[in-house]
């Protein structure tokens, strides 16, 4: 069983940045994090959770939501199991709980696992 903690959120004000990371653990059909393809997705209050970045499991390939373009970078590092999203210049719009998810046959897919997630609160 594959599983993932997020930390790294907090309060920041409009303008700021924040990183967050994504601990991976275990395995699942015998494959562990680094041949995983690793996403960020995020969920504000009252709304649907939506996709924020992505990337492939060797590094080489990132997607990102138009929302994100230009202000988030993620990346990952695989001889430490952990998936990372640089946020800058943030913006009230972005709070929301950020959730870790991996497993995905494709960047453009969603995994089957999740972690806990971790709260963002931008202030304006």
């Amino acid at each position: 069983q594959v599983q993932l903690v997020e930390s790294g959120g907090g309060l920041v004000q409009a303008g700021g940045s924040l990183r967050l990371s994504c601990a991976a653990s275990g395995r699942a059909s015998g494959r562990t994090f680094s041949s995983y393809n690793m996403g960020w997705f995020r969920q504000a209050p009252g709304k649907e959770r939506e996709f924020v970045a992505a990337i492939s499991w060797t590094g080489s390939g990132t997607r990102y939501a138009d929302s994100a373009k230009g202000r988030f970078t993620i990346s990952r590092d695989n001889a430490k199991n952990t998936m990372y999203l640089q946020m800058n210049s943030l913006k009230p719009e972005d709070t929301a709980v950020y959730y870790c998810n991996s497993g995905a046959p494709r960047v453009d897919l969603i995994g089957p696992y999740w972690g806990p997630g971790t709260q963002v609160t931008v202030s304006s």
